[in-house]
């Protein structure tokens, strides 16, 4: 790097941001130069590094460009190959190299924001229909998702953990542009020219644009994670519902069953009884009628006063 500095004529304080890896974007001008700083990310998807943050570091001369990056990105060859698509109908100065990379570096948000606006509407339109309803308005009864317990809950948090990670890598690029746009118009001898300027701002338009659509998102997101939780809540609701409803009906049954218990259990002791000396069965079916008796009404007046069974 001294080499390429000492033979560029690049300042010490650019070499140090190079060399250092300085992550803040910015647009600097020197007296041959100026020096651009705008950040990509990893976008081979195989990768343990995917989305993360890749700083791309341009000199941009009079007479050319220096590029450095510390890990692969196609965007200097994306670039040659839009160079030589329309060297024979432009004048390609370094101001328009320079252009052109951060026009294809802010280019490459676009597959993915379209990627997570498709995700964040389906996450939200599986979540809404996580409790249908019947005809008549009420709940149809119970919970029945189509998918996995937990699944939506981690699908909405990498969406939300995507969302977060490309808003952090487009939230200063507006400014830097802006101010790149700004110096085209500064009487400086190596600042760009004016038509680079308009460039510069239909990139800056783009940008502002996905950071609105990334701060929509966030929102639909944040209200799509509220609304999961509060169908979790439901769904525990009914659950316990559904058990004190279980455990009323066999209260009932116990509190029934108990004074059958009772008077099973005086005519059952070894002691003398009231038709004991008896030879016909009158007592035991007396008895057994009254339990049935007991045991209907019983459970009448729980089912029609009550309510209860």
């Amino acid at each position: 790097m001294r080499v390429i500095a000492k033979t560029f004529g690049i300042h010490a304080l650019t070499a140090e941001d190079i060399m250092m890896q300085e992550a803040r974007e910015k647009v600097e001008l020197f007296r041959s130069y100026y020096f651009v700083n705008y950040r990509t990310f990893e976008q081979d998807t195989n990768s343990e590094d995917y989305l993360e943050p890749v700083n791309m570091y341009v000199v941009v001369f009079r007479e050319g460009v220096i590029s450095f990056h510390f890990s692969q990105t196609p965007h200097p060859a994306n670039v040659r190959r839009r160079i030589r698509q329309l060297m024979d109908y432009l004048i390609l100065s370094s101001d328009w190299i320079s252009y052109a990379l951060i026009d294809d570096i802010t280019d490459v948000f676009g597959p993915l924001i379209q990627a997570i606006e498709d995700e964040v509407d389906d996450i939200d339109e599986m979540i809404m229909q996580m409790h249908p309803s019947s005809k008549d308005g009420s709940s149809s009864g119970s919970l029945q998702p189509s998918f996995a317990p937990g699944e939506m809950l981690r699908r909405t948090g990498e969406c939300r953990k995507k969302v977060m990670g490309l808003y952090r890598l487009l939230s200063n690029k507006a400014d830097v542009v802006k101010g790149f746009a700004k110096r085209c118009n500064e009487q400086w001898e190596v600042a760009p020219k004016s038509e680079i300027g308009l460039y510069l701002g239909d990139i800056q338009d783009h940008i502002m644009t996905m950071t609105g659509n990334l701060t929509h998102y966030e929102t639909l997101l944040s209200r799509a994670h509220s609304n999961y939780l509060a169908q979790i809540n439901i769904l525990m609701n009914e659950r316990q519902e559904q058990t004190a409803d279980v455990l009323g009906k066999l209260t009932v049954l116990g509190t029934i069953v108990l004074p059958m218990n009772i008077i099973c259990g005086m005519w059952g002791m070894n002691v003398k009884v009231p038709g004991q000396d008896i030879e016909s069965l009158t007592w035991f079916w007396s008895i057994t009628g009254g339990l049935i008796f007991f045991g209907l009404a019983s459970f009448l007046i729980a089912k029609r006063v009550y309510k209860i069974v």
